[in-house]
């Protein structure tokens, strides 16, 4: 659907926010903390952005967005957009919700990883839920939403933290997971090693994986110079399908005429989650938890291959 840009503005260095909002005034659709919608920028590029306002707001979507110089692209085309430009977006989708049924809630955002732990911020105030919101940026100029944190719903619970202060000012991520409970439910955001820090301190502290949620915004690139080829069988036609060296199994699949939805393709977004059925995946992204991996009974091709020679999937 197409929107405009209503409001641009700048929230913190490097990082502008940006409202959407339907040309003709219409709500738009309804989404949950945690959602993201795909926005496309021209010749073909399409990029994945976390909702941050209140999921109250029908009137509105509002991204943040860091600029990055050595990213794929996305986020300087966002930057390069003005107020009243219109782009074209999907519908909002959530694979990072919140869980209903927790009692307490800790958020955890590393830089620009607060627009989606910001919008969970904002539901949890709005329903009166119990919560507290830990965000670690690199200096105060790099926090973004420094005024919405000020407001008295979240004041109390935002605590802020700078890699420019003294150590012990620093976040203690020992002392605040250190007490996991089967009620309370960990979100995390942010850079891959921030993200990481988090599973591990919540790990040593004995927290169920069930209770850790987390988003990564991008990959690292993987190793493939030892990648062989593999085949994948259509559990639907039969059709058997080789997977080459060079070639993801969504790129491969999609020359062979069978497309599989995919958005991120980095194994981040969890949009082409497949399910196999016979076989055993090379898992590579950063979206299953790593039960979901001992289970091998999905994937995600965009990014992952086989151990096996054959996967058959169900499609």
């Amino acid at each position: 659907m197409k929107v405009r840009i209503t409001r641009k503005f700048e929230t913190a260095t490097d990082i502008c926010a940006f409202e959407l909002a339907d040309p003709e005034g219409t709500p738009l659709p309804a989404f949950s903390a945690g959602a993201h919608i795909d926005v496309h920028l021209g010749n073909g590029l399409v990029r994945q952005y976390s909702l941050c306002n209140n999921p109250n707001d029908r009137h509105r979507y509002m991204l943040g967005v860091l600029r990055d110089p050595v990213s794929r692209g996305g986020s300087v085309a966002m930057h390069a957009l003005r107020e009243g430009d219109e782009v074209e977006i999907s519908e909002p989708r959530n694979h990072f919700p919140l869980a209903a049924e927790a009692r307490h809630s800790i958020l955890l955002a590393g830089g620009i990883g607060v627009t989606p732990i910001l919008c969970m911020a904002e539901r949890l105030a709005h329903i009166g839920a119990s919560f507290e919101f830990h965000y670690c940026t690199r200096s105060p100029e790099r926090t973004a939403f420094r005024d919405r944190l000020a407001e008295p719903d979240l004041q109390g619970k935002a605590h802020l933290y700078h890699d420019s202060e003294p150590p012990e000012k620093r976040i203690d991520l020992a002392a605040v997971l250190g007490k996991p409970d089967a009620g309370t439910h960990l979100y995390v955001c942010g850079p891959g090693g921030f993200i990481d820090a988090v599973l591990n301190a919540a790990k040593a502290a004995g927290w169920p994986e069930q209770n850790v949620h987390r988003e990564y915004f991008s990959a690292a690139p993987a190793a493939t110079a030892e990648d062989g080829s593999f085949e994948v069988k259509i559990a639907s036609t039969g059709q058997i399908v080789v997977i080459p060296p060079d070639q993801t199994v969504t790129e491969a699949l999609a020359a062979a005429g069978v497309e599989v939805l995919t958005s991120c393709e980095q194994g981040v977004c969890g949009t082409c989650l497949t399910r196999v059925l016979e076989g055993v995946p090379d898992h590579r992204d950063l979206y299953l938890t790593d039960a979901e991996h001992d289970a091998n009974d999905q994937f995600l091709p965009c990014c992952s291959r086989s151990k096996t020679p054959m996967l058959v999937l169900d499609l």
